[in-house]
């Protein structure tokens, strides 16, 4: 008769930054070596959950713009920042790409274990599935008619809320960019740190939440946000333009030029700096370069 095997130890230790680096090295060979359609269907994936996050967010802030405001600004914004953050909790939990999250790769290509076509290669391809997967949510929102809900507050918000990024300059969009996914990828880069499921939720809310309400800009929820402005603003039927007491004119500065040049591109350089050399080159530097030998 042979011996039962013994139960392991569960340890409820918190796994140490240094450990966390290994993960996200290992994590990012993994990403880098993934099949490119699969990495396409999945960052598809990615961009619908960050629409979903923003949904939430447009909803749950309806009402609090203009002089008519129950809450206060701060108080909004940090609700709408908590709700936001489903959006990244279900790209954690539930399994997706997202392209910011990916910046993250550099610690593995800094180490030279991901060659650079490779980390640049699944940035493209996380990059379209999202763009994909985000407006193709922002147009399916918009047929639902969802917008109207609220007498037309939720949409008056979408409006607003894109209308204040498409009028942003090139200068500060670029500079909410980096703050934005420097909070992003510190989210993702503490969920290395976690063991459970739970852990990683309650470690996601926190940032995202403080990037929310301090309105640094997120490019893959701005091809949610602003390209759902777009589609109201264009083709809202005449009953809720009344509702709301506004006219599409009144909201000027949502354009696909601005949209693209004035905000997506400036905000998707200012989330790779953050990202990439903010979190990831600097936890890279601290525990996975080679040491000097003495």
């Amino acid at each position: 008769m042979t011996d039962s095997p013994q139960p392991q130890p569960v340890s409820i230790d918190t796994i140490l930054p240094s450990a966390m680096a290994q993960r996200a090295e290992a994590g990012g060979v993994a990403r880098a070596a993934m099949d490119p359609l699969a990495v396409f269907v999945l960052s598809i994936l990615g961009g619908a959950f960050i629409g979903f996050g923003a949904v939430f967010a447009t909803t749950v802030g309806a009402g609090g713009i203009g002089p008519d405001a129950v809450l206060p600004y701060g108080v909004m914004r940090l609700l709408t920042g908590l709700v936001f953050a489903t959006g990244l909790i279900m790209v954690v939990v539930a399994g997706a790409e997202l392209f910011t999250g990916n910046n993250m790769l550099v610690m593995a290509w800094a180490g030279g274990k991901v060659p650079t076509c490779a980390m640049l290669g699944n940035w493209c391809i996380a990059f379209a599935g999202n763009f994909l997967g985000a407006i193709a949510t922002a147009a399916l929102v918009f047929i639902s008619a969802q917008y109207s809900f609220g007498g037309g507050a939720v949409g008056h918000n979408a409006l607003a809320i894109a209308n204040s990024k498409s009028a942003l300059s090139f200068g500060p969009a670029f500079m909410l960019g980096i703050l934005c996914n420097a909070l992003v990828c510190l989210a993702v880069w503490m969920c290395y740190g976690a063991r459970t499921t739970i852990d990683r939720v309650v470690t996601i809310i926190p940032p995202i939440s403080a990037f929310v309400a301090a309105g640094f800009e997120h490019s893959i929820a701005n091809i949610y946000f602003i390209p759902m402005g777009l589609f109201i603003k264009t083709w809202a039927p005449d009953n809720f333009w009344s509702a709301i007491g506004k006219l599409p004119a009144d909201f000027a500065a949502i354009t696909w030029d601005n949209f693209i040049f004035a905000n997506l591109i400036p905000v998707t350089l200012g989330n790779i700096v953050g990202g990439s050399l903010m979190v990831a080159a600097v936890y890279w530097f601290v525990y996975l370069r080679t040491k000097p030998t003495a």
